[in-house]
């Protein structure tokens, strides 16, 4: 529950998916309860073209341009994945240290690992293997100090020469389906 305090002009020149933009303020009990009441908060409606949807976001950041905030709500998703990318292959699950320079230390350390890595997926390997496939076969390798042209590019064929087990037997034939 908010109420309107002042409603923002657009711009005609901005960018046209931005349909509201208001300053407001939260009226509810739980509001009030836990003293955000007179704090004032951003509205901005956007309409979102490519899922044709409108999306509302609310915001304690009254002084960007309501296209800013958009965009960077719409571009959320790409650095969700990113860090989700991270946390799956380079193992930043859990944090060494607790203070503020040893985390940053830590994703700075980790976004030198992942620009390398993807520095020497797209350099080695022929074709376009996905970024996991290419991480895992590095973390196999690496022991055997065996060279990043064969780990990329001989490995692959030899698996796929191995002889894969004969089909199983289809179970349902037609004349085991026949009742009469």
């Amino acid at each position: 529950v908010y109420e309107v305090v002042k409603e923002l002009e657009l711009p005609e020149d901005e960018d046209q998916h931005v349909l509201l933009d208001e300053i407001i303020h939260l009226t509810g009990s739980k509001a009030k309860k836990i003293n955000i009441h007179e704090i004032q908060f951003r509205r901005v409606v956007a309409y979102h073209e490519e899922e044709n949807t409108t999306i509302e976001i609310f915001t304690n950041n009254v002084t960007w341009k309501a296209s800013t905030i958009a965009e960077l709500y719409r571009r959320r998703w790409d650095i969700e994945t990113f860090f989700k990318k991270l946390k799956q292959n380079l193992n930043v699950k859990t944090f060494i240290g607790t203070s503020e320079n040893a985390v940053k230390s830590q994703i700075f350390i980790a976004l030198i690992a992942y620009l390398l890595l993807e520095l020497m997926r797209r350099v080695a390997a022929k074709g376009n293997p996905a970024f996991s496939n290419f991480v895992e076969k590095i973390r196999i390798c690496l022991p055997f100090y065996l060279s990043l042209d064969y780990v990329m590019n001989t490995i692959k064929p030899i698996a796929q020469k191995a002889e894969r087990p004969p089909p199983q037997p289809d179970l349902w034939t037609p004349k085991q389906l026949n009742l009469f």
